[in-house]
């Protein structure tokens, strides 16, 4: 994979250990199951650039594969998330490109969305500042999000003469706010305050700036002790049931349950809890 130069430890079965990834465009690093994923540009307000979109998605394709990456935090350096694409170095060269290439860079944003859904382990945005355009995408894409008082949201792509629908904002924002909030955000692109969004449940909880990466690694660390192979069952469960009936839902959750019910956590479980002790997960 041309983006992932820190090459992972392969192991056999399609494998792998991240510890020693070494990321080109971010910072990566993986401590006791917990990947933390730095948007390192503080001085611009962490935008993304082509390079760094193509790193994120081949990153969190990877991360399915990855045997001591439990659960995922994205945050962003200095006092804000990300300001979205980098205006000198994405949005001047989309002026110049034809509809073919066009068609490929956004295919290829839509594709790190994608990537973070459908990798198993859950994923924690830390959200403080600015968070604005592909930045709230890479919210909106993750599975848990935290902010602060003080956190700006804006999905401001009509701001820039674009249609509110990019990297599958239509389909996600009105599941997690609700169907007309989600229409006056897209509409007018402005920005949803920290505890606007709270109040409207895109964020879980708010916390003090000083304190919000701890908490989204703290949050992280419980799910990556947990019982990771079910986590993921959830995970998977949460995205394909937005297509299904409830009927099909309920013979997918029943086929994954019994799943569930063939792992050691969940013997492990039941061996505690007669012995009246806290059970140790593995995730197998």
């Amino acid at each position: 994979m041309k983006y992932l130069q820190g090459e992972p430890q392969n192991l056999p079965g399609n494998r792998a250990q991240f510890a020693g990834y070494q990321a080109s465009h971010f910072q990566f690093t993986v401590e006791q199951g917990v990947a933390t994923l730095t948007l390192d540009r503080p001085e611009r307000k962490n935008p993304l650039t082509f390079d760094s979109y193509a790193e994120l998605r081949e990153l969190f394709r990877a991360l399915a594969y990855a045997d001591d990456v439990k659960a995922i935090v994205i945050t962003g350096a200095g006092e804000n998330f990300c300001s979205g694409g980098d205006v000198h170095e994405i949005i001047g060269p989309l002026t110049r490109l034809d509809m073919p290439g066009l068609l490929a860079f956004t295919r290829m944003t839509g594709d790190v969305v994608k990537a973070m859904r459908a990798c198993p382990q859950p994923v924690i945005a830390a959200i403080d500042g600015v968070c604005a355009g592909a930045g709230s995408m890479l919210a909106l894409g993750s599975d848990i999000r935290l902010g602060t008082e003080r956190s700006k949201t804006a999905f401001l792509f009509t701001r820039v003469g674009l249609a509110g629908c990019d990297m599958g904002a239509c389909a996600l924002l009105p599941r997690v706010i609700g169907q007309g909030r989600a229409a006056e955000l897209l509409y007018t692109g402005r920005s949803m305050s920290g505890p606007e969004g709270e109040r409207w449940g895109f964020f879980n909880s708010l916390h003090a700036p000083e304190n919000l990466l701890a908490a989204a690694q703290a949050f992280a660390q419980g799910l990556a002790d947990g019982p990771t192979f079910a986590h993921g069952m959830t995970k998977k469960m949460l995205q394909q049931e937005w297509n299904m009936g409830v009927d099909e839902a309920i013979e997918a959750e029943a086929q994954a349950q019994a799943i569930c019910m063939a792992t050691n956590d969940f013997h492990r479980a039941y061996h505690a809890f007669v012995a009246k002790q806290k059970p140790v997960f593995e995730g197998d």
